[in-house]
């Protein structure tokens, strides 16, 4: 029997359980000291990009709510068919992101929340060349990647009977795929979860030559 294709696993999972997700997890308070600090880094009204935007809620109507001009792209149908009802300032767009195409230096920022450890880890490291020819000089890459090396699939995620994928690289390879997209990690910081945790980076695309600006985090 031929393996499912894990895009389709996480496709499926996000469509049926788009408002369990969002019950789960939105109101975790670290998303938002993450976009607040990233606030304080754009312009006004900046153009930003969240890859994996689900349902909207909090990173696209936070960034939406403070001026910005924030694109969504979710490969899941639901939830990008929600995000426009519950953040009507934002645009969203049903897609895979490792396919889509945006114009070089589109956008100020480009954040991805738990959503490069969706895709298969040959397309994460690619998908990183794309995120750096999409960001203006001194923008901001901002996403959560693998800590350790993993690639498996929960049967039962959430407790639903419903089945999830992932693929991690570990935290020093995504460093190393980030640096040879040209992007600068200004910062990395782990945040733990269960028996693990993911890593938080903070990249920026180089501009004029002058000195990459203030991190807000310490790197380790």
């Amino acid at each position: 029997m031929k393996a499912e294709d894990p895009k389709e696993l996480v496709r499926r999972g996000y469509d049926l359980l788009s408002e369990r997700y969002e019950q789960e997890f939105a109101a975790d308070g670290k998303y938002q000291s993450w976009i607040a600090e990233l606030c304080e880094r754009l312009p006004a009204q900046a153009a930003v990009l969240d890859i994996g935007c689900g349902c909207g809620i909090p990173v696209a109507r936070d960034l939406s709510d403070a001026g910005h001009r924030l694109t969504g792209i979710d490969i899941s149908e639901v939830q990008i068919r929600r995000a426009r009802v519950l953040v009507p300032g934002a645009a969203f767009m049903h897609g895979d992101v490792t396919t889509v195409e945006f114009a070089p230096a589109s956008f100020d920022a480009v954040v991805a929340m738990y959503t490069l450890i969706h895709i298969p880890l040959e397309q994460q490291r690619l998908l990183l060349e794309r995120i750096a020819a999409w960001l203006r000089p001194g923008g901001w890459f901002l996403g959560t990647m693998g800590h350790l090396a993993w690639t498996g699939t929960d049967s039962d995620w959430l407790g639903s009977g419903v089945a999830m994928w992932w693929s991690h690289a570990d935290a020093a390879t995504n460093r190393d795929w980030i640096t040879r997209s040209g992007l600068i990690v200004q910062a990395e910081e782990f945040v733990p979860e269960g028996d693990s945790g993911h890593v938080l980076f903070w990249a920026t695309s180089p501009d004029d030559g002058t000195e990459s600006p203030a991190s807000p985090h310490q790197t380790g």
